[in-house]
């Protein structure tokens, strides 16, 4: 072990852990059913077989686009996980959309930030209105990255509205003191340039932090400091941990897509 691996590991604290992802897994695919042709699946937005996204459409005319990419330290899980999670926008007339991305080891965390974007402007292409993003975890970082000049086109930047940053890993650098280091392949000028907390402040979107009262002190740490860099608002929702702290996603009625459907 390395020093800072029982820091990071959330799966440990979590009472039934092992049935979180088959859970997700299954309402997923529940939730794309019952969408019928409503849901359209993997759509290309890259060269590779997981740079797709599937995108959820509103009833009706949709109010704008809510971006939600997945976490799992960058090197697990893919977009089919997440489906669920859109209910809460959808039920506020929003449409979703949710991409996968590469994993390391096959790629680096700043690639898969590209192509974040890449998939970001894919989907400011084929909609109208506002994008608000959410990200949970690694998604909380690459969601947030967004906002870098440097990543995103102007144009598109400027149509994302508000973004929720839920449990993010806002410094990368003490990942390099753990053993999936040996899969991220992170060294110092990387986790520096990842990191959030050396980015500035955006200045076109409003963001919120959400955290889980229940987290890993390392997670709670990592949400505060996001919110001190940036000067964005954090809640700390009560008897949350890790794996739950999304479930408000689902919600139409949750603080969190309240504040991401702009109501």
């Amino acid at each position: 072990m390395k020093p800072l691996d029982d820091a990071y590991e959330n799966g440990a604290y979590i009472a039934g852990a092992e049935t979180y992802p088959p859970k997700w897994e299954k309402a997923a695919a529940r939730f794309r059913d019952s969408l019928g042709a409503r849901a359209e699946l993997s759509l290309s937005y890259g060269s590779g077989d997981r740079q797709v996204f599937d995108f959820f459409n509103a009833k009706g005319t949709s109010k704008g686009s809510l971006i939600f990419v997945h976490g799992g330290y960058w090197k697990a899980f893919d977009q089919t996980y997440w489906s669920h999670l859109g209910a809460g926008a959808l039920a506020s007339g929003w449409s979703v959309a949710m991409p996968g991305y590469d994993l390391c080891p096959q790629v680096r965390i700043s690639e898969i930030t590209k192509q974040i974007a890449s998939a970001v402007a894919k989907i400011a292409d084929r909609t109208s209105g506002p994008i608000a993003l959410a990200g949970h975890s690694a998604g909380g970082h690459l969601v947030s990255r967004m906002m870098d000049p440097a990543i995103l086109p102007e144009a598109v930047r400027r149509r994302i509205t508000r973004i929720a940053s839920i449990s993010p890993v806002a410094d990368l650098a003490p990942l390099l003191e753990t053993s999936m280091n040996d899969i991220l392949g992170l060294d110092a000028v990387e986790a520096r340039a990842e990191s959030l907390i050396a980015m500035a402040p955006p200045q076109e979107a409003e963001v919120k932090i959400w955290v889980g009262a229940d987290e890993r002190p390392a997670f709670l740490e990592q949400a505060t400091a996001q919110a001190k860099a940036w000067g964005s608002e954090q809640t700390i929702s009560p008897q949350k941990h890790h794996f739950d702290v999304i479930e408000a996603l689902e919600d139409p009625n949750s603080d969190m897509v309240r504040y991401l459907t702009g109501q």
